[in-house]
């Protein structure tokens, strides 16, 4: 097998960033991360924390967790937002602060007694836990009182930004829960606190309905001129409602609804640390990688057991399959989404590699008793969590403004963890030749991920031009696939995984199926060895079953070999006995965001 040098895999580094007219630079970072300023992150341990340390954090400072150890990552990130939840923003370091505006609320006031009766902090969270269940709910906080602590809030990410350097982005989550399924989305800004501090965060307390929210989020563009995007993510958690056909209110969907939807929601949070949201085994009966960090028990609430007719509004894969159900009927594609990782860590400590993982909650921070399979206080076994994920983006700049518009454009990919450099183009004049200039051919004669391929008069077929790097710290590529999608003739839709590159070493069998990579890992270290694998693949692709007259789309899925999953680190680290049903090997990926194509 051929094995490259790291001159050689710097020069392909080199190479993936290049392009003829303008630079496109890739850019690594965590769009969901809480804080003490979120009420829950607060109630579950992390009372010190805040906006700040998950900036600094994010920039490579080293950080005292909250379960008293250093953390750092070992490569810093470029750019963060911390996304506390809208609901109660900011209010509990308020209330033990005993600060004197908050204190002169019907909330404060009355929060203020409960903290000082013998239970303490407890009623306050009983209470808090009871109001964001109630949609009808009548706030007790003037918008004023509520638009100066969103202010305050957001003061954290001004003072971080370094444009150019790192980006700190504002937002916040709009955390909608109906009757215990998850409907949250991250509001993301490409504003400064100047203008995103004009109108406070519009929270589920105002209204549970998406639909409200896409009007809010109207109402600040028109009122202040700037802009904003919703990023919607744990469709697995759900229980069917993430990518339903129909409206909250029981609507069919509609022209103007799927405009609104894919207007405010350009891309999907398809992987973090509550599961792995790109598909489902029941769905994708024939992908042997569908597996991966399932989560299908229940909704977010742990109130109602998912049953298998649930699992098709839930996973990512299977709404962009519905969406060309829906282009085909209404002329617009409500599910035409890029796809994106981030943590939703609310240490706030956007660790998303595995060995250097720290939980959700203080609970499933790095610990001896985290293993141990016992409920914490985020609800899950905290086993069961996954280190993941980040976002890598192609965009000419580090600031908010490049940044928020390549997010716009999709030219954007999900991971799991590593920082895997990917590009993939699609085209009609694409030939084997163009991979020796892959990213000036793939701009030049084609179009990136996250974009539509218009159709070509007659029997043309399209090319891609796929391309990773293993992480420079990171495991060997077991192999790079397409995943394609497909709407028949009939309504009905299809997909199927194709196998595209792999290392030399491997050859399919009679029956077109890939041998498996094989797996280095060793438990006891852990370790694994990169004598297996590749630490670069390339492919110039032309789909075979191609038909002309049936809507796609197309997305890249890259696999690592095995690799030691976090709690295999834990096991090893605090001679813990893990039991049984906890996995210890991982298979890391990446996704990228699908192009489209459209007969008409």
């Amino acid at each position: 097998m051929k094995r490259l040098t790291l001159t050689t895999l710097l020069c392909l580094l080199i190479a993936l960033n290049a392009r003829a007219d303008e630079s496109t630079h890739l850019y690594w970072g965590d769009l969901h991360v809480h804080s003490n300023r979120s009420p829950d992150s607060f109630a579950f341990g992390n009372q010190r924390l805040t906006p700040d340390d998950a900036f600094r954090f994010a920039k490579g400072e080293a950080i005292k967790s909250n379960s008293g150890s250093i953390a750092q990552l070992k490569r810093p990130l470029d750019f963060l937002l911390v996304a506390d939840h809208a609901e109660f923003v900011g209010l509990f370091p308020k209330l033990i602060a005993r600060d004197p505006d908050f204190m002169k609320t019907k909330v404060g006031k009355r929060w203020r007694e409960m903290m000082d009766s013998p239970n303490g902090l407890a009623p306050v969270v009983s209470e808090w836990a009871q109001l964001i269940a109630q949609p009808d709910y009548e706030q007790e906080l003037s918008p004023a009182f509520r638009t100066e602590v969103w202010r305050e809030n957001i003061a954290f990410a001004d003072s971080n930004n370094e444009p150019g350097k790192f980006t700190a982005f504002i937002g916040y989550e709009w955390t909608a829960m109906v009757n215990g399924n998850n409907l949250h989305r991250v509001v993301l800004f490409r504003d400064n606190a100047d203008l995103a501090g004009q109108l406070p965060p519009f929270s589920s307390l105002d209204s549970q309905d998406p639909e409200d929210l896409w009007n809010a989020l109207g109402r600040y563009e028109s009122v202040t001129g700037g802009r904003v995007m919703a990023i919607p993510h744990n469709g697995n958690v759900s229980n069917g409602m993430m990518f339903m056909t129909e409206t909250l209110a029981g609507n069919p969907f509609d022209r103007a609804y799927a405009e609104t939807r894919i207007r405010w929601e350009p891309l999907y949070e398809v992987t973090q640390v509550k599961g792995d949201g790109e598909t489902h085994p029941f769905l994708s009966p024939d992908d042997e990688f569908a597996d991966f960090e399932t989560w299908d028990a229940d909704n977010i609430g742990r109130n109602t057991p998912k049953t298998n007719d649930m699992l098709a509004g839930e996973y990512a894969r299977s709404a962009l399959r519905e969406g060309l159900a829906l282009q085909r009927s209404l002329g617009v594609n409500p599910y035409e989404f890029g796809l994106i990782g981030s943590t939703d860590s609310h240490t706030p400590l956007a660790t998303a590699d595995d060995n250097n993982f720290y939980g959700k909650f203080l609970d499933s921070e790095k610990t001896p008793d985290r293993l141990s399979n016992q409920m914490g206080g985020s609800l899950w076994y905290n086993w069961k969590l996954a280190a993941s994920g980040y976002l890598g983006v192609w965009a000419k700049e580090n600031t908010r403004t490049g940044l928020f518009d390549a997010l716009e454009l999709k030219e954007v990919y999900a991971t799991t963890g590593p920082r895997i450099p990917l590009r993939f183009f699609a085209g009609w004049q694409f030939s084997r030749e163009d991979l020796s200039t892959l990213v000036a051919s793939g701009y030049d004669k084609g179009v990136p991920m996250g974009s539509r391929l218009e159709p070509l008069p007659g029997n043309a077929k399209p090319g891609f031009l796929i391309s990773a790097l293993k992480d420079p710290d990171g495991a060997n590529l077991d192999r790079i696939q397409v995943v394609k999608g497909f709407l028949k003739a009939d309504g009905s839709t299809g997909e199927k995984v194709y196998d595209v590159a792999w290392d030399t070493s491997r050859q399919p069998g009679a029956d077109g199926k890939l041998p498996p990579v094989g797996n280095t890992v060793n438990l006891e270290d852990p370790s694994y060895s990169n004598t297996i694998g590749s630490p670069a693949l390339s492919t110039f692709w032309q789909d075979p079953d191609f038909d002309a007259s049936q809507p796609a789309f197309y997305y890249v899925r890259v696999l690592e070999i095995p690799t030691p999953r976090w709690s295999a680190y834990d096991a090893a680290e605090f001679d813990t006995d893990a039991a049984e049903e906890i996995p210890m090997v991982t298979v890391e990926r990446v996704y990228s965001s699908p192009i489209w194509y459209n007969p008409g």
